[in-house]
């Protein structure tokens, strides 16, 4: 049986869980905190990574390619190699350009911490820039790649939303708002894998903020 090992509070996991739930494919869960991975599965500790019969496989958009080739039915890819790529694209955009950029406002934006002004200003100049160099290849017609649900959603449908909501409560404005992207939410929303995995997220969500009140109140115990 097909495992996958994380955490559903994390965005990368659920990039994952979804097109796994989207093609029908039998799989497991194993909960796996980050510092509390398995060193043979996922050498550098991140989250999430399979655990196959043929054996353990990380980094997550790695793990798409393997779940749309190992369960072609149904397709999250174009069937033409040009719209697959162009599908590919979306994903690595999102993902390099978006995402993880925005990811260094999370600590203040969602976790209480506190962001430099510096890097506020760095992070913004470049969201700028990549938000505009977005909006150019999206298609919301009515997905993100075209008339079709792909794997571009799986990435726009768990991170986007991080992106929007740091940015509006960093910066008091919404970088993505001139995308028709709470339409797009609407309905890839109403889809049962998204209401599985928004679910989820919330119920571990919880879980990981308890884990950390209790990692705090032992610290400072000790302390």
């Amino acid at each position: 049986m097909l495992k996958l090992c994380g955490f559903s509070a994390s965005n990368y996991y659920n990039k994952v869980k979804l097109a796994l739930l989207e093609k029908g494919v039998a799989f497991e869960e194993e909960l796996a905190w980050v510092g509390e991975t398995d060193p043979s599965a996922s050498p550098i500790g991140k989250v999430p990574y399979f655990k196959t019969d043929a054996g353990p496989l990380s980094e997550s958009t790695v793990m798409l390619e393997y779940v749309e080739a190992q369960y072609p039915t149904p397709a999250l890819l174009p069937a033409d190699p040009f719209q697959a790529a162009k599908a590919r694209e979306l994903v690595r955009y999102i993902e390099l350009h978006l995402e993880l950029v925005a990811r260094n406002l999370y600590p203040e934006a969602f976790f209480g911490g506190k962001v430099s002004d510096s890097t506020k200003e760095k992070v913004g100049q470049q969201l700028e820039k990549n938000t505009a160099a977005f909006a150019t290849l999206t298609r919301f017609a009515p997905y993100i790649a075209g008339d079709s649900f792909t794997l571009a959603d799986c990435a726009a449908t768990v991170h986007l939303p991080l992106v929007s909501a740091a940015t509006k409560i960093i910066y008091g404005r919404d970088f993505l708002a001139d995308l028709p992207l709470r339409d797009y939410l609407k309905l890839v929303g109403a889809r049962p894998s998204v209401v599985q995995v928004n679910a989820d997220r919330k119920t571990n969500t919880e879980l990981m903020m308890q884990r950390a009140k209790a990692k705090a109140t032992e610290a400072a115990a000790k302390g």
